[in-house]
């Protein structure tokens, strides 16, 4: 049986490969899955302090799953919209789902900051460290499914002037890689201008940004 050690072995050994997939959104939907795996430790140590503890646990445990799912379906979407671009058929419906499965990795991020602010403030606070990294996490995992999602939706109209080119037409692949890209997507391009986070999210980083300064547990202090 794998462990969890092997499990995230696993995942760092295919992040560095030279295969398509898994990439950018599968490591934000895995550091999201760590932030509220950190919540969810916060939560059992937090049962003497707070009354919904045990409520904000089953909440991390459900947002840490779904997390851990979404690290497949990312790379599942990607794979899904090079075999498209490649054959012609069903493009479009693809290309949604490279951008829908980041939008719900950006989401259950969102959701991560919400509980980490709630378990900070009414947690064990001897944990409040490790409630502000975990926001901390998921707003790095937010902005980059969020980055994805407008770097995804942007490619729409260059997808379709390739696409004229008839069936079978590959997909651009970046220089000096393996891995096919959509046209104009890819990750990390300079010409672009920087993402502007919506207010919502930069209202969380900076509460994020707020909570680090809270006092860490001391060494010897029982959690």
């Amino acid at each position: 049986m794998p462990t969890p050690e092997s499990e995230l072995s696993g995942l760092v050994d295919a992040l560095s490969s030279a295969r398509p997939a898994p990439a950018s959104g599968s490591a934000a939907a895995a550091t999201t899955a760590l932030a509220a795996a950190l919540l969810e430790k916060v939560a059992r140590l937090s049962a003497k302090h707070w009354a919904d503890a045990a409520r904000a646990q089953k909440r991390a445990h459900a947002l840490r799953l779904r997390s851990e799912e979404l690290i497949q379906l990312d790379s599942l979407a990607y794979l899904e919209f090079v075999h498209a671009t490649r054959s012609g058929r069903g493009v479009d419906a693809a290309r949604q789902k490279t951008i829908d499965v980041p939008m719900a990795i950006a989401g259950s991020a969102a959701r991560v900051i919400d509980l980490a602010r709630d378990l900070e403030t009414n947690g064990n606070p001897n944990l409040r460290a490790d409630a502000a990294a975990a926001a901390i996490l998921a707003q790095a995992a937010a902005t980059t499914a969020e980055m994805l999602v407008r770097v995804n939706e942007s490619a729409r109209p260059q997808a379709s002037r390739d696409r004229a080119g008839g069936p079978g037409r590959a997909p651009a692949r970046s220089r000096g890689s393996d891995r096919p890209s959509p046209p104009h997507t890819a990750r990390g391009d300079r010409s672009k201008p920087a993402v502007r986070r919506p207010e919502s999210l930069r209202s969380r980083s900076a509460s994020a940004g707020s909570q680090s300064t809270r006092p860490a547990r001391r060494r010897g202090e029982s959690r």
